[in-house]
């Protein structure tokens, strides 16, 4: 992908995330100055209740919008990589918006428990909480789809608790209909179950924006794919610690380190690691920040027999994940290479025990063992 076509794929992005957000506030808006003219007309607390989570809905499509103006600003000379964490800051505030509403209701719920009171239900209030529910199917479908579609977390959140708020409201209907039928009032129990299940999709869109600020393992299919991407070319013969981090949900970057021939000249490593650069940019959008390069011993039977024996050794360890860069200095009895280690054991302990090991196999040499993380 071009520059020009990524820059445009930017624009589209944050216009998408608007437009979508401008919809969630109109529809939500409505839904809220119905449901609360209805439930203060009835005395319904639960109808109210879903009257605030509908207007807290609204004022997390404005913090998304904000987010998304905000996370769209270009790179400068203060922050070289851009703005693009800004939206996951926005995901969070939306999360704390939830959150709040779902305290709050959780506080009012309680209070009409303790001192109950009677709800005037009419034809008009069952139309619209009908209606409401059938709004906020179609308006999560369509927000957790262009969520999904712009890699927007927020308007993912906002989508699915879109369609939850579609459960809600059916609970606030059920209750209805039940005190129509059997004169038992169940408004303010439903209430305390609405706000319980507002507090825990807070909790839960807090948790997972938390994981992207901190951090997040690497998707093993889209690790694959950079990885085969990389192995394409005949010189390289493994890819290894690819590390993806990112400064927003479209700016993405990278690491990687690459096992080629130890014959190859310096030139020729560095012709290949910008061709592997350009490639992966190309096919994923992400930027290679950093290639590294482990050497490979070719010509020497005697060093492929010792890789092997070491490679069969840490078979005996489920910890051992995997072993890669391995180079044998026979002039200098050294040898190197790197262990990718579980979170099962320490990096320290698991070294001492390799290192034992590598010792009692080959005497003669000194290894450098190097431990990665499960990545």
């Amino acid at each position: 992908m071009s520059d020009s076509k990524m820059a445009e794929a930017k624009v589209s992005r944050e216009k998408g995330i608007v437009r979508t957000s401008m919809i969630g506030i109109g529809a939500n808006a409505l839904l809220a100055g119905f449901k609360a003219a209805v439930g203060l007309i009835s005395g319904s607390i639960a109808v109210t209740l879903d009257a605030v989570n509908n207007l807290s809905d609204a004022l997390s499509s404005v913090v998304t919008i904000i987010g998304a103006k905000l996370g769209a600003k270009p790179p400068n000379k203060k922050h070289p990589l851009g703005y693009g964490r800004i939206e996951y800051l926005s995901s969070m505030v939306v999360a704390a918006i939830v959150l709040y509403a779902g305290i709050t209701s959780a506080v009012e719920s309680v209070k009409k428990i303790v001192h109950p009171e009677k709800a005037d239900y009419g034809a008009v209030m069952l139309v619209i909480i009908s209606s409401a529910i059938v709004v906020k199917l179609i308006l999560g479908q369509y927000v957790k789809k262009q969520g999904e579609k712009y890699s927007s977390g927020a308007l993912v959140a906002s989508g699915s608790d879109a369609l939850f708020d579609a459960v809600l409201s059916a609970s606030v209907l059920a209750s209805a209909v039940i005190y129509l039928i059997w004169d038992l009032s169940l408004e303010a129990y439903v209430g305390a179950v609405i706000s319980l299940f507002i507090i825990k999709a807070g909790i839960g869109m807090m948790i997972e924006t938390t994981d992207d600020i901190l951090g997040k393992r690497t998707d093993k299919e889209e690790s694959d794919r950079i990885k085969g991407l990389i192995c394409e070319f005949p010189e390289v013969q493994g890819a290894y610690d690819l590390i993806l981090f990112n400064y927003g949900p479209d700016r993405n970057y990278g690491s990687v380190h690459i096992e080629l021939p130890d014959t190859m000249t310096v030139e020729q490593v560095d012709k290949l690691t910008r061709r592997i650069q350009i490639k992966v940019y190309t096919e994923t959008g992400i930027i290679l920040t950093g290639v590294g390069v482990y050497s490979h011993n070719t010509t020497d039977p005697e060093t492929a027999s010792m890789r092997e024996k070491i490679k069969e050794k840490l078979k005996d360890y489920d910890w051992a994940l995997q072993m890669h860069g391995f180079y044998a200095d026979k002039e200098n009895k050294t040898m190197r290479f790197d262990v990718v280690i579980s979170f099962d054991i320490e990096s320290a302990e698991a070294v001492r025990i390799l290192t034992e090991d590598v010792k009692a196999l080959c005497p003669d040499y000194t290894a450098l063992i190097v431990p990665d993380i499960d990545a």
